[in-house]
């Protein structure tokens, strides 16, 4: 488990087939300091086990679900990632519960400056959009942020909207990035087009998930042959 409190900006130096996923080698001086064979190192969201080390170096497998649901598929050496060590139990939760499991990505839509912030739109895929609320929690590859507003669900236009414009119904949230976040994490050098990973509240997808459950959706299952 992690709480996406990034500890350190990384970088991919080595990409290599493996099966029908890569294997990468991430330089991380920090995050490696006490790191050992079989640990978790989140990857710009992505939960990765760590399989080799050095000094300041880790290699670790991305399998092709993860590839096929996250911004790791196409990664090349060069690449900034976000990262961060497991949380000890002893440890502060100071951002929120974040379990490295990408529910999908979403695409920058727009970046706007403030004197001493940055606002920027994420497209939403539909299906999360239920799980994303205004002043909840995400996880943006890997960074833990709050939600400053969301699209509205019938018109794509925002709660709590500083343009007051709609996307012509695509789901999309907000977040406002402050400078330790601008400079600590890869968000600050996100651009319109870019895409990133996505984490739902981990709450949130439980709530989802006992609702399919209640009598009515129950019923409504059974009536339709499923069982």
């Amino acid at each position: 488990m992690f709480t996406g409190i990034v500890e350190e900006i990384g970088s991919v130096t080595a990409v290599e087939p493996s099966g029908d996923g890569v294997r990468i080698t991430v330089r991380a001086p920090k995050v490696v300091a006490d790191a050992a064979h079989g640990d978790s190192i989140s990857v710009s969201g992505v939960c990765l086990t760590v399989v080799d080390q050095g000094d300041d170096w880790f290699t670790a497998d991305v399998m092709k679900q993860t590839l096929d649901m996250s911004t790791l598929a196409g990664i090349e050496p060069g690449r900034a990632v976000n990262l961060e060590r497991a949380t000890p139990a002893h440890g502060r939760l100071g951002g929120h519960i974040v379990q490295g499991h990408i529910d999908g990505t979403g695409t920058v839509l727009d970046v706007r400056p403030g004197d001493q912030w940055r606002v920027v739109r994420i497209s939403l895929p539909r299906e999360l959009a239920p799980l994303v609320v205004d002043k909840g929690s995400i996880a943006v590859d890997g960074v833990s942020l709050t939600v400053s507003a969301v699209s509205d669900p019938s018109t794509g236009s925002g709660t709590g909207d500083s343009t007051g414009s709609g996307t012509g119904g695509e789901a999309w949230f907000e977040v406002s990035l402050i400078p330790e976040t601008l400079e600590a994490t890869t968000l600050g050098a996100r651009e319109p087009g870019d895409r990133v990973n996505l984490e739902t509240d981990i709450l949130a997808r439980h709530v989802q998930r006992l609702l399919a459950f209640t009598p009515a959706a129950a019923a409504a299952a059974t009536e339709g042959g499923f069982r």
